[in-house]
């Protein structure tokens, strides 16, 4: 007797079934998600299209002019005769524009950071979960040992050996990708150890079995059968320690042991704007920090409602 051929869905009918299905109801339901996806949308296409939308580059010294410096904000330059909408610093840089900019910056090194660590935690989670034994229990106390210093500590720690490893006349080229990785490493642990526990009770299903028995390899396994059932956890703590990443970028740029002048995101700008905070020019610190809350706010926001609309023990 043969069978009938399952029909393939088109892509509208994919779509329609997305459309239909209960993580979207759940999403629209939501006020709280929605707003902080709307919010989350805007302020990264704003940085995205900064170039496009700003009046200026802030950080190209040729755009500047002194005589606009400590401009108040919904008043012109002295020297351009430009209405600053968000005021000027010392150096009469466009804070509007530099909020943009520096949002780049701070954008780009959260998600890289938040994919690396991802990489290096699910793949050290697959392998302590699947062969267990030995392995398991090295990574386990690795990422135990990990998760018993704060994240901003590690991430220091690998900042300053790279900073002793890479010549002086290097260290500003590659200060931001060494960002990435210090905050990567810091924050790794996390989906080690989620992806660990699913790994474990995944492995014991008769899918995995029946691959086993028809001569799979253990990586194809892992990369192919088991990393789609255990991605849901995954992509909830991607989306809150992106927020993470952001802020903790921030605050070792607020340190001063983040990045360069020359690249500044918004920990950078902060920090410029408390130095100015005691001499009355508010803006400088009060809105790049308003923006980092905005920002950081809204991931943050739309990674609980994730949590919460993936965990089937709410439901």
């Amino acid at each position: 007797m043969t069978q009938t051929p399952v029909p393939k869905l088109t892509l509208r009918q994919k779509l329609d079934r997305f459309l239909d299905s209960d993580f979207v109801h759940s999403f629209k339901s939501t006020p709280t998600a929605v707003v902080s996806a709307l919010v989350s949308l805007v302020l990264i296409l704003a940085a995205i299209f900064a170039p496009w939308i700003t009046p200026q580059n802030p950080f190209n010294p040729a755009s500047l002019n002194l005589m606009d410096g400590l401009t108040a904000p919904m008043q012109p330059g002295m020297g351009s005769n430009r209405v600053f909408w968000l005021g000027a610093d010392e150096q009469g840089r466009d804070v509007f524009s530099a909020l943009l900019y520096g949002s780049r910056i701070s954008l780009f090194v959260g998600f890289a950071s938040t994919v690396f660590s991802a990489a290096v935690g699910v793949s050290l989670g697959l392998l302590a979960g699947y062969f267990g034994g030995k392995v398991d229990a090295l990574i386990m106390r690795v990422a135990d040992v990990q998760l018993s210093f704060p994240a901003i500590l590690v991430a220091l720690l690998v900042f300053g050996v790279a900073r002793g490893l890479i010549p002086a006349q290097q260290q500003e080229q590659v200060s931001l990708w060494v960002m990435v990785v210090a905050l990567g490493l810091a924050n790794w642990a996390q989906y080690a150890r989620t992806v660990r526990a699913s790994t474990l009770v995944e492995r014991q299903k008769d899918y995995v079995s029946a691959a086993r028995i028809i001569g799979r390899a253990p990586g194809p396994i892992m990369g192919r059968h088991v990393l789609p059932n255990v991605a849901g956890p995954v992509l909830v703590i991607a989306t809150i320690n992106l927020a993470l990443a952001i802020l903790e970028e921030a605050t070792l740029s607020f340190l001063g042991a983040g990045l360069p002048v020359t690249q500044p995101s918004l920990g950078t700008l902060i920090r410029f704007g408390q130095q100015q905070l005691f001499s009355g020019e508010w803006w400088i610190l009060v809105f790049p920090a308003a923006m980092l809350v905005a920002l950081a706010l809204s991931i943050n926001l739309l990674g609980d409602w994730l949590r919460d609309a993936l965990d089937p023990k709410i439901k």
